[in-house]
């Protein structure tokens, strides 16, 4: 390609939020990767509190693993607007990795207006160094009130004239109006840029649909180009922080291993993880692996009375500490979580869910907000108006208790976070102190062993983390996504997919 020459892009548009963007975006990435393609992925603006740290600093959790499955390095320029919801009314802005203070504060109209040009310079860098940029969408682009200031649906589609899939979920049903409405009130000018429609989660045979597609093509001039059937558990995480809050169980024909289940706990046939889903959990992506291990049971919590039966708690990452700390007080969890700590059950905390761990929330800068801790861990957090984004490795210091078996694990993962966790003073003079459980302040654990709290996320993605826990191993990354591609080339129409790859800009 010379430097005169942009190449191509396949963008997925949605006719609603959840309708399977994000992962046949992912499933695209791998499919043209496997055609010898140097591939990228590409969002414009996300709107998600699942993020991954990459070079330069952060981006949505979507676009790190499509780049993944493009066999390519995850960096700013894929996803350069990240939206990071902390209450109903307010996101922080991160623009090209970083928190941006000036956007944060600024009306969202016009924030689109101002970061355009870079939104438009990054898809542009990347075009310029690869052979296929594979865009995702977002929510719907018939959003008649946006339009106007939209900066990552048609926009984005008519900067890179992309050959646009309009994708449907049609187990909710009204599949065929979603896709003509959709159309429909597009601009005829981004109407042509459709060039497929895509039934996603189908159930049945598909011979039923007829006349369907058929009737939507002839008012349209649209194919339908692929009719997906229903998949669960595909392996990938979930898309924007969509969470199930059906209980998954990965059944497993023997019991586990010795010191699988809770951990240092005798052999049984599943192990029960609840999960906190408090307003503004945060990185819930991070947990998938624990779906995929044989005889674990994840469920998400929102009462005390789902708690009930759970061997393990885990308090995740939040976008708002201190007001999800409330919620938890609110609905009675607190007690709920203490009460399981009391009686020797497992607890864990991440990042957030660290913090909440502990005695006090002190909020001197106004980043977060004060408020006392759950008192399950000597310390005391202070949020810091300077965020730590970063990747990091590290070991394990020997434990005790039910988290015995990951000392000396080696674990990589990453820190998204304001606050700086120290042992509280009083407490630590009066003898009351924390058990390292990760070196350089990352990581606690209570004095009895069941507690332990660790800045660091992604632990359950290390292998070597499910192997001492469960004894198990579940299906790569790399693995999954050969299976999304395998998925995607076997339900599109044949030649479809390569016929894009002839829409230049």
């Amino acid at each position: 390609m010379t430097s005169t020459q942009l190449a191509p892009c396949i963008m997925v548009l949605g006719t609603t939020s959840g309708a399977g963007k994000s992962w046949l975006t992912t499933a695209l990435c791998r499919y043209y990767a496997r055609q010898g393609l140097r591939v990228a992925p590409f969002k414009a603006q996300n709107m998600s509190n699942n993020a991954r740290v990459v070079e330069g600093g952060e981006i949505g959790s979507a676009q790190y693993f499509q780049s993944l499955a493009a066999r390519a390095v995850p960096e700013v320029r894929m996803n350069p607007l990240l939206l990071k919801p902390e209450r109903d009314t307010h996101s922080q802005v991160v623009l090209m990795g970083q928190v941006n203070q000036d956007l944060t504060q600024m009306d969202w109209r016009g924030r689109s207006l101002k970061v355009w040009p870079q939104i438009a310079q990054a898809l542009d860098e990347l075009r310029a160094t690869v052979d296929l940029v594979v865009i995702e969408g977002a929510g719907s682009p018939a959003e008649i009130n946006l339009m106007e200031s939209d900066i990552v649906n048609m926009r984005v589609a008519r900067h890179a004239q992309a050959a646009c899939l309009l994708v449907t979920d049609i187990d909710r049903g009204g599949a065929f109006a979603h896709l003509y409405g959709t159309w429909a009130l597009l601009p005829e000018a981004d109407r042509a840029l459709i060039r497929g429609f895509v039934l996603n989660r189908f159930r049945g045979d598909a011979a039923l649909l007829a006349p369907g597609p058929q009737m939507l093509e002839a008012l349209t001039g649209v194919c339908t180009v692929a009719t997906l059937p229903m998949w669960w558990q595909h392996g990938l995480p979930e898309e924007d922080g969509v969470f199930d809050m059906t209980p998954t169980l990965v059944a497993s024909r023997t019991a586990l291993p010795p010191g699988a289940g809770v951990p240092g706990a005798a052999a049984s046939l599943f192990t029960t993880i609840a999960v906190v889903a408090y307003p503004r959990i945060s990185n819930l992506d991070e947990f998938q692996p624990l779906k995929n291990v044989p005889g674990v049971r994840l469920v998400w919590i929102r009462s005390p009375a789902d708690l009930v039966g759970a061997d393990w708690v885990i308090l995740p990452g939040s976008k708002h500490t201190s007001g999800d700390l409330a919620w938890l007080r609110a609905q009675g969890l607190d007690a709920a979580v203490a009460a399981h700590a009391g009686q020797g059950g497992a607890v864990l905390g991440v990042c957030g869910g660290l913090q909440m761990l502990g005695e006090a929330l002190i909020d001197p800068h106004e980043i977060d907000g004060n408020a006392p801790g759950l008192g399950l861990l000597p310390l005391v957090t202070v949020f810091e108006p300077e965020k730590t984004v970063k990747s990091t490795t590290c070991r394990f210091s020997p434990l005790v208790g039910v988290w015995h078996a990951l000392s000396g694990v080696e674990v990589q993962g990453y820190e998204i976070h304001h606050g700086q966790t120290a042992p509280h003073p009083a407490m630590q003079a009066a003898g009351d102190i924390a058990g390292e459980a990760l070196p350089d302040g990352l990581g606690w654990q209570n004095a009895q062993g069941n507690v332990m709290g660790v800045y660091l996320h992604g632990l359950f993605e290390c292998p070597a983390v499910l192997t001492a826990l469960f004894g198990a191993t579940v299906p790569t990354l790399d693995s999954v996504f050969e299976g999304l591609a395998d998925f995607a080339e076997a339900h599109f129409l044949p030649g479809v997919l390569n016929s894009f790859l002839t829409a230049k800009a």
